[in-house]
């Protein structure tokens, strides 16, 4: 029987790329969960698109009907589990699903007041097939959350302190991702992926100011100012809540952890930070 794959977030930095990867093969069928109207990318790809929302159960057996696994990613807005998840997940169970792919976060094990680690108890709990991913810091977090400070004052405007954090591109958490959809033996696992090196945020403003030719800073704002800033440009309290607790996570050292796990499943190296620098030049420096 032929996979059917639900990629939910699937317009996101992680779930575009996986949706690409799974509609370039042969023995899977993807479908694009879509909160809007279904973006041009996919009509291009030829991909099954169908309404999804976490948050409005009307969408949810529509959305499985045929589907006998599930990729999905939290979104950043979502912060309370038990009310915005867990419906979902019950709706899986209910349906028999062979797999859940949930993208989750390193170190969460130690963490039990994070959103993922929640999800992840849920996920476990009611004996739902699964897979873990859990990845350390975004690289793409650089060309969202971060990126209006780069691109207007250069800096790197991030609560980090003088901590170490294995930055992962978001296409290697995909490739990983659609591995592990594609290969049973990753079933109850949970994967550490990081990417090859931990760098301060320090090191990560040399590389970026080499690699893009103009003088990155880091000004290092403390943890109650980066959220005051947040909530001024007009973040959500809880989305700016759950970052302040990832960063004190990362101040804590617990982001500085490398894993050659991206190497073991893709037989290939993880993309190191300047390529990813490298290859987002024209969106830092606000070229069009």
């Amino acid at each position: 029987m032929l996979d059917k794959v639900l990629v939910l977030g699937s317009t996101g930095n992680i779930g575009w790329p996986v949706v690409q990867q799974l509609a370039a093969m042969n023995d899977v069928t993807v479908v694009a969960g879509i909160y809007h109207s279904e973006p041009d990318q996919m009509r291009q790809l030829g991909v099954e698109t169908r309404h999804f929302d976490f948050l409005d159960a009307s969408t949810f057996t529509p959305a499985l009907e045929g589907v006998n696994k599930v990729f999905f990613v939290r979104p950043p807005e979502l912060a309370k589990p038990e009310q915005d998840m867990k419906p979902f997940l019950t709706a899986v169970k209910k349906h028999g699903i062979d797999q859940v792919v949930f993208v989750s976060l390193i170190g969460v094990e130690k963490n039990p007041m994070v959103p993922h680690r929640k999800i992840e108890r849920m996920i476990t709990e009611m004996g739902l097939p699964h897979t873990f991913i859990r990845p350390s810091f975004f690289m793409q977090n650089l060309t969202s959350t971060h990126l209006q400070d780069i691109q207007q004052h250069h800096d790197l405007f991030v609560p980090a302190g003088h901590s170490k954090t294995s930055f992962i591109d978001t296409r290697d958490i995909a490739a990983v991702a659609v591995a592990t959809l594609c290969d049973p033996q990753y079933l109850g696992q949970a994967l550490a992926i990081t990417g090859p090196a931990a760098i301060t945020y320090k090191q990560a403003a040399q590389i970026m100011t080499t690699e893009l030719g103009v003088p990155i800073t880091y000004s290092k704002p403390s943890l109650l100012k980066f959220r005051r800033t947040m909530i001024q440009r007009g973040i959500k309290k809880e989305f700016a809540n759950v970052t302040v607790m990832l960063y004190i996570i990362t101040q804590l050292g617990n982001a500085k952890t490398v894993t050659n796990t991206v190497a073991e499943v893709l037989g290939r190296p993880a993309t190191t930070f300047a390529e990813f620098v490298r290859d987002n030049k024209a969106l830092f420096l606000n070229q069009k």
